[in-house]
């Protein structure tokens, strides 16, 4: 049975507040953070750079963090790369792939700025971009993305869960169009990984790119982004550790990962992320996916049921569950929840402005559950939303 009062004392800062802000970040375990500081007490020194024994056992650690990564997501070692967000994993595709004029992108406008500026940033360069819209409930029709498809596409970048509304897309299906079509497939996983199953090998995508500080609880400034085909990519950034000769005016790449992970890394992130990955692994992922959906459910059906409240998104949903006071900006809801009840929820457009404007509104309120939130926290969000309509009345 899931035992969420016993996860929750590996997070001591909910003894201070009911934090419902996890799609931005989530909260980092003790024993992840304990792994970091061990780190710098006990063996600092740098991934791949000397043969003495603290490079040795962090040069260790560090891959043995990538080997737990990788397993988690079902890939081989080699093809996991790590980055410092989602951010830079889809940047890296964009900027290293050969693209060619002429050439098309298709995409959605369910995705966080994060997957749609790095494609549309590429028209300068003569690469042309569909934006497919979602329904009113935010699911995408893949039917919809084939119909976009030209004889130039080589890329379908999407989201896996939307971060503004908390649906969830049907990837196994887009990624089987992709296939039968012969073309390439992006999923930003960044709101599913560590929040639900995520099997690459048998998902059949091509990239995969995942925050390390959301549903894995890895600490901020780390990521990861799996790569099917290295050789597909050119590196997109060169320097120290990404290459095994230079002669002349001419270079030699080492292989995937390392030409990938230009310079120092975020090692003691690194090293945080692979123990907090162990960490979501021990608990299970599936119970953890069980546990949101019910909160976030409860939420959304509570919600929907105050008459000054308009709850977005599908009644399927990820942990994910965003809203409005009618008469009161988004910002003023948060700023109210935090200052009466320390309730921490998102307010805003969510890095997402095409979506949040496809809702007619400039933002929302967002609650998002992670593993350690409670049905007690789901109550003291109710009421306290409640309590905002002597505010509107």
């Amino acid at each position: 049975m899931y035992d969420v009062y016993a996860v929750r004392e590996d997070f001591p800062v909910l003894k201070e507040v009911v934090y419902l802000d996890s799609t931005a970040t989530t909260q980092t375990p003790v024993p992840a953070v304990e792994a970091m500081v061990e780190y710098f007490y006990r063996y600092a020194g740098n991934h791949g750079r000397g043969a003495h024994r603290l490079a040795r056992e962090t040069t260790n650690r560090y891959e043995d963090a990538r080997e737990t990564v990788a397993r988690f997501l079902n890939a081989d070692p080699s093809k996991t790369v790590f980055t410092k967000n989602t951010t830079e994993g889809i940047n890296l595709v964009a900027n290293s792939y050969p693209w060619e004029a002429g050439d098309h992108i298709v995409t959605t406008m369910l995705e966080h700025h994060s997957n749609l500026l790095p494609w549309l940033r590429l028209q300068k360069k003569g690469i042309n971009v569909t934006v497919v819209s979602p329904d009113r409930k935010g699911i995408i029709d893949p039917q919809m993305i084939e119909n976009a498809l030209t004889d130039r596409t080589k890329l379908i970048a999407v989201t896996q869960v939307s971060n503004v509304f908390g649906s969830v897309q049907d990837v196994g299906r887009i990624t089987k169009l992709a296939r039968r079509n012969g073309v390439k497939i992006l999923i930003d996983g960044a709101q599913s990984a560590g929040h639900m199953p995520v099997d690459l090998k048998a998902s059949g995508c091509d990239f995969f790119a995942t925050a390390g500080h959301k549903g894995l609880l890895g600490p901020q400034g780390t990521g990861v982004l799996y790569i099917k085909e290295p050789e597909v990519l050119d590196s997109a950034s060169v320097g120290g550790g990404t290459v095994s000769d230079v002669r002349g005016l001419e270079y030699t790449l080492e292989p995937s990962p390392a030409c990938f992970e230009a310079g120092t890394p975020n090692i003691p992130g690194v090293i945080g992320l692979g123990k907090a990955v162990e960490y979501v692994e021990k608990i299970g992922v599936s119970e953890i996916e069980k546990h949101e959906a019910k909160l976030s459910g409860q939420a959304a059906k509570r919600l929907a049921e105050l008459e000054h409240v308009e709850v977005y998104g599908p009644e399927n949903r990820a942990g994910i569950v965003p809203f409005n006071v009618t008469g009161l900006h988004a910002h003023d809801v948060a700023l109210i929840l935090d200052q009466t009840k320390k309730i921490c929820v998102r307010s805003g457009h969510h890095c997402a402005i095409p979506i949040t404007r496809f809702l007619e509104v400039e933002s929302t309120v967002r609650a998002s559950f992670a593993l350690y939130n409670t049905e007690e926290e789901v109550d003291i969000l109710v009421n306290a939303v409640n309590a905002l309509k002597a505010l509107v009345s």
